[in-house]
């Protein structure tokens, strides 16, 4: 595959679980290039390159659209400058056995995140997800001998002791004693029924943006820069709105912010809105016109800027809850 597989996110009390994107390669490989996280794990290669992130990324496409396994990023959000920012935190996967009856649960989680109970979490809501959807009749899981971390994880999501054996791994470069752990679908589900509900629905996410329209009739439109979801495609200038927060007072922030200008809220009108649903979140995005600002525009945080007639829209890539708003412009404008 050469795109992401569409997947409905799982939603936790604190975490999403989603698909792998190849922008998460950078800080997949700095959590799993850790030797107290590579060491416990079976599968990876020690020490672990970043092209191989990507390569391995793109595998968990393929195996996710085949129905074979679903290796999922875990992420939470942490608060910074830019208000919440999704952080990955690590791994977490199932992988049915040939006979499709059964399925290996793994995961990972990046050494600044243990003891907090993320892996539990997100152990519990994969599992459930496959018994809810995969009809699968058992999910075992393996732990170093003296991994009592791991152990206790497992068992926390409720699998049992069920032997020991020795087991391949790749970051120890040979065999090492692992504990073997199981559970059959019904003691899992009896636990699943004392969790709270597994929630699959999307938050909604408020965005607000602008047409900034200059004396020739033309709209600016700014380029994202490359590390952030959808770099390098062109969008409307604006941003999240905070909680307490209005859309115009959001757009009169970020544009100080990003443009350097100061706009006044009798200048902003209100034109249309933008609804889209993403994999992770549901974009709710007003779009106000605007054609006076003090200043003079400059891409403060390094952004590509152009100015764009109406018509010449299409000729740019855009995300795709952008690509409605340009129709209306240009039969307005």
């Amino acid at each position: 595959m050469t795109s992401s597989p569409d997947f409905p996110p799982l939603r936790t009390e604190r975490l999403v679980l989603r698909p792998l994107r190849l922008e998460d390669a950078t800080a997949l490989h700095r959590l799993v290039n850790d030797w107290e996280v590579a060491k416990n794990l079976a599968r990876v290669r020690y020490p672990y390159e970043l092209a191989r992130a990507e390569e391995w990324i793109r595998s968990t496409w393929a195996q996710i659209a085949a129905g074979e396994a679903w290796h999922l990023a875990i992420t939470g959000e942490e608060g910074g400058p830019e208000g919440q920012v999704e952080r990955l935190v690590g791994c977490v996967a199932l992988t049915l056995d040939t006979d499709r009856k059964g399925a290996e649960l793994g995961y990972w989680v990046g050494r600044k995140f243990w003891g907090h109970g993320v892996a539990t979490e997100a152990a519990v809501a994969l599992c459930r997800w496959a018994l809810e959807t995969q009809g699968i009749a058992a999910i075992r899981a393996s732990a170093l001998k003296d991994n009592v971390r791991s152990a206790a994880v497992l068992q926390r999501v409720g699998l049992r002791p069920a032997g020991e054996a020795m087991q391949t791994f790749l970051s120890r470069g040979g065999p090492m004693p692992v504990l073997l752990f199981r559970a059959e679908r019904e003691a899992l589900l009896a636990l699943a029924a004392t969790e709270a509900p597994l929630r699959t629905e999307k938050p909604v996410l408020l965005v607000a943006a602008v047409a900034l329209v200059d004396p020739d009739g033309r709209v600016l439109l700014a380029r994202r820069p490359e590390g952030k979801p959808l770099a390098g495609l062109w969008e409307f200038p604006g941003g999240k709105v905070k909680p307490g927060e209005s859309p115009e007072a959001a757009l009169i922030r970020e544009l100080k912010e990003e443009l350097d200008i100061d706009v006044s809220e009798s200048c902003l009108a209100p034109f249309t809105f933008a609804s889209h649903g993403y994999d992770a979140f549901h974009l709710m995005m007003p779009l106000y016109l605007c054609r006076k600002w003090g200043g003079m525009v400059r891409p403060v945080e390094g952004q590509a800027l152009a100015w764009v007639k109406p018509r010449q829209m299409g000729g740019y890539a855009m995300p795709p809850a952008d690509k409605p708003l340009v129709a209306m412009l240009q039969d307005f404008l």
